[in-house]
């Protein structure tokens, strides 16, 4: 699957509702929000969207920001079968992320969604 355009969180309000109103996963080498969009009042695509961040303080320089940031992006366009629709998620990144093999990144966020959005059971 890609990680097509509208399933970016772009506007500073949209991250802000993520933190202010939603909850908190720590998965250690980043920190997994995520917030339920309502039906009303909000225009709500009837997709999954993702915003990361990665700061100087937590990360390190550019080279290491862009890096930790690409590598959530790409575990999310993977997995994002396991985030319902009409959820909002934020990573954020943290120093021990580019420590991190591919694949155990990738094992904390799965582990992670399946924690906060268990299977429905049929």
């Amino acid at each position: 699957m890609r990680f097509r355009a509208e399933q970016r969180l772009r506007r500073q309000n949209d991250f802000r509702a993520v933190r202010e109103r939603g909850r908190r996963c720590d998965c250690g080498a980043f920190t997994l929000w995520w917030r339920q969009r309502e039906a009303a009042g909000e225009p709500t695509p009837p997709v999954s969207r993702l915003g990361v961040t990665a700061s100087i303080a937590a990360v390190g320089p550019a080279v290491q920001r862009n890096r930790a940031k690409r590598r959530l992006r790409e575990v999310f366009r993977r997995h994002q079968d396991l985030v319902p629709v009409n959820c909002d998620l934020l990573l954020v990144a943290r120093a021990a992320l580019n420590r991190l093999a591919y694949v155990e990144l990738e094992q904390k966020f799965v582990d992670a969604c399946r924690k906060i959005f268990p299977p429905a059971h049929v």
